[in-house]
């Protein structure tokens, strides 16, 4: 039983191996988290892991390989999932929503072809479960756009919001989802134009709207960003400082809400000159009244009552 964490460390799973969920998303589902990320690995693309407490993770599945089966859906797609040449594409920040519709698990990636970096475009897949074998219904560009560093989000009356960047990555675009969470409704926002924001990460406290971003500066970190609007149609105000001029040495993956009281910040710290030496931090957000508040802390622990997390410098 796992019941400490430290920042910028390799975690592993249950069984003693290295989580592999980077630029990843986790949803709360029956009882468990899923942490849904990247798996470089040999044949994989997406692994997903649970648990109930936050700090022990079961591996799960391989939810995306390159022999994952792939069917079309009503909108135009490229269902390929090897590059020309034979090796894999690229299948970046994964992020996964349950429709309570069509009771299935959705996911969006940022997709590129394995030869070059300009396709800029996202892909989606479904299941019928949170973690066994997705089925992969292929990659598109919205509306014509570049769509690269991702995110989803879930508002309370289930609509689904896609946010991408766009331009080779000046702009930032919010995108509703149609009911099925399968296409684009409409393009809702173009944010801050030649500003190069990436990792965008969305969450929503007492009726307000957060975005959390990092500048574009490759594997090094640099100084976070947030911004707050009062509806995700916007306006969104301006970007302000989010940690440090680092970060913490981070870059956002995603932000879990645990309740009002409680707001993780989950990021990754990649380590540039070997991937599979990148690690993972979570930082407790604070408030300020409307203003989040970001500190480092060394280590994180699971209290008795598993209610909220101790963080420690």
């Amino acid at each position: 039983m796992n019941n400490q964490l430290t920042n910028g460390g390799i975690w592993n799973d249950s069984s003693g191996q290295p989580i592999h969920a980077h630029g990843g998303h986790m949803l709360f589902h029956d009882d468990y988290y899923y942490w849904y990320g990247e798996d470089r690995r040999d044949y994989i693309y997406v692994s997903c892991y649970r648990s109930k407490d936050l700090f022990n993770w079961e591996f799960r599945n391989h939810i995306l390989t390159t022999s994952t089966p792939a069917a079309p859906v009503r909108v135009r797609t490229n269902l390929t999932l090897v590059s020309e040449k034979g090796g894999k594409v690229n299948l970046e920040r994964p992020k996964v929503l349950f429709n309570a519709v069509t009771k299935k698990y959705v996911l969006w990636v940022h997709y590129e072809n394995g030869n070059h970096y300009n396709d800029a475009a996202c892909a989606i897949a479904t299941s019928d479960s949170p973690d066994s074998h997705f089925i992969y219904h292929g990659s598109f560009n919205p509306y014509g756009y570049m769509s690269r560093d991702c995110t989803l989000f879930q508002d309370d009356d289930g609509t689904a919001y896609f946010i991408s960047a766009a331009r080779d990555n000046a702009d930032l675009h919010i995108y509703r989802l149609q009911e099925d969470y399968l296409n684009v409704e409409s393009l809702v926002g173009k944010l801050w134009q030649g500003e190069y924001r990436e990792a965008p990460a969305v969450f929503k406290r007492k009726g307000k709207y957060y975005m959390v971003t990092s500048f574009c500066t490759g594997w090094a970190p640099n100084q976070g960003k947030y911004a707050m609007a009062d509806t995700m149609d916007g306006p969104w105000g301006m970007l302000s400082d989010f940690g440090d001029e680092t970060t913490y040495r981070t870059q956002p993956a995603f932000v879990l809400k645990r309740s009002e009281e409680e707001y993780l910040y989950f990021a990754d710290r990649w380590n540039g000159s070997d991937y599979f030496q990148s690690s993972y931090v979570v930082l407790p957000i604070k408030f300020n009244g409307n203003i989040p508040i970001l500190h480092e802390y060394s280590t994180l622990s699971l209290r008795e009552d598993a209610h909220l997390i101790h963080f420690e410098r």
